[in-house]
């Protein structure tokens, strides 16, 4: 079957009888070939939806194939945009415990339009050489990076050291 074939319609049904369903018709197991036709009469096709498992005849239904089709695309195409809304990436900010005030709000700017597309923030300060001696600077200045962010978003965690830098994560709020 090529691409654009996914079911079989009409007489590619090779199954001598298939069990009809549908809404204008009468539902139950009738030959193929009276369902093509009964299918011809009324301007349709008859769509394989369910093909025959255990001594079973097939299921299948009278439509418009091409119209079957274009619903199943836009069904398809909205399941993938749902799913890609749903999924939130992790940005990350980084600064020194010297960030200068202009630089902060600059970052802080960032992470209120990262919060706001719905993603996580995550916001590391970095210590270098000597610098690892102020840890307090640095976790204030995460806490104050928190409390600007209140309205935005909600902290996940509070301030943790790895090594040489300090994180904090914050989450957008629903």
């Amino acid at each position: 079957m090529n691409k654009k074939e996914e079911h079989k319609i009409n007489y590619s049904i090779r199954d001598f009888n298939v069990r009809l369903v549908g809404d204008n018709v009468e539902n139950g197991i009738i030959e193929t070939k009276q369902a093509i036709y009964l299918a011809k009469s009324m301007g349709l096709d008859l769509v394989e939806i369910s093909p025959a498992k255990n001594g079973n005849p097939p299921i299948t239904k009278i439509l418009d194939y091409n119209k079957f089709l274009y619903e199943q695309k836009k069904n398809y195409k909205d399941q993938k945009k749902k799913q890609k809304q749903k999924q939130s990436e992790l940005k990350e900010i980084r600064m020194t415990p010297n960030t200068d005030e202009h630089d902060f709000n600059f970052k802080l700017n960032h992470a209120i339009k990262f919060l706001k597309e719905n993603n996580k923030v995550l916001v590391s300060v970095f210590f270098k050489g000597r610098e690892i001696t102020y840890k307090n600077k640095g976790q204030i200045i995460l806490l104050k990076f928190a409390d600007d962010l209140k309205e935005y978003g909600i902290v996940e965690n509070m301030p943790i050291l790895q090594g040489k830098k300090m994180q904090i994560t914050i989450k957008p709020k629903k």
